[in-house]
């Protein structure tokens, strides 16, 4: 779900406290939007070692972007020097790969969209419930090219971003699905666990009380343990 790991509450209690502690620090706010979006864009996107294998053409993408971003720099150095750079270039970059991160994250980790194992997973199902629609004010629709509009993306990724208003118009059925608010969208950032059987993503606290409860349903009491003993030693004395 939105380019990161996500587990079912039944895979992360299967974990030691060590994988689990590891997994709370991957999915903290603060770690996901402080500096794993660093890493992201300054050096997993500059370097694709991933695509190793996948031709030339991803690395000739990479490193002719690089090629830009160092003559941005160069120029930025130029004309205003190490200060500008430092003090106003890099953080600006830093908080603009924030807000990067921050939409694609939320528009994928919300409590009722959808997964499923590999056997019954669909393609249109997952591309439109998958994503929500970010209802932003319209400055900030243009500033961000509709990034908002992003289940329609999903389903046809070929229609330009400057049109997706025009479908939300004609379509008034794709205005209203799963619609979120910048003010909605907060809560977005606090679940962590996939609930495969109410189909929700929860929180942690969330997901560990409804574990608590079914696991309490499903072990019998001591009252029923101890019928259960006096019974079979009935019928074994019959």
């Amino acid at each position: 779900m939105g380019d990161i790991t996500t587990l079912t509450t039944e895979e992360y209690l299967k974990r030691k406290w060590f994988g689990r502690a590891a997994y709370r620090l991957t999915r903290n706010s603060i770690f996901l939007f402080g500096v794993a979006q660093i890493y992201t864009f300054f050096l997993q996107n500059r370097l694709p070692l991933g695509f190793m294998r996948s031709g030339w053409l991803y690395w000739a993408s990479a490193m002719g972007t690089n090629v830009a971003i160092a003559g941005l720099l160069a120029l930025v150095f130029w004309a205003g020097g190490f200060e500008v750079l430092a003090y106003v270039f890099l953080p600006t970059m830093i908080v603009a790969s924030s807000l990067g991160i921050w939409h694609f994250y939320i528009q994928h980790q919300f409590e009722h969209t959808t997964w499923d194992r590999e056997e019954s997973w669909n393609l249109q199902n997952a591309a439109f419930y998958g994503s929500f629609h970010y209802a932003l004010p319209d400055i900030l629709r243009w500033f961000s090219a509709n990034i908002g509009v992003h289940h329609v993306h999903h389903l046809a990724s070929r229609i330009p971003f400057y049109r997706l208003n025009e479908v939300l118009r004609d379509h008034s059925e794709l205005e209203n699905c799963q619609r979120n608010t910048p003010y909605e969208s907060f809560h977005c950032a606090r679940l962590h666990l996939w609930d495969e059987k109410s189909q929700r993503l929860l929180t942690f606290s969330e997901a560990l009380s409804n574990a608590n409860s079914n696991r309490h349903l499903v072990q019998p009491s001591a009252y029923q343990i101890g019928f259960d003993r006096i019974t079979a030693q009935g019928a074994n004395g019959l």
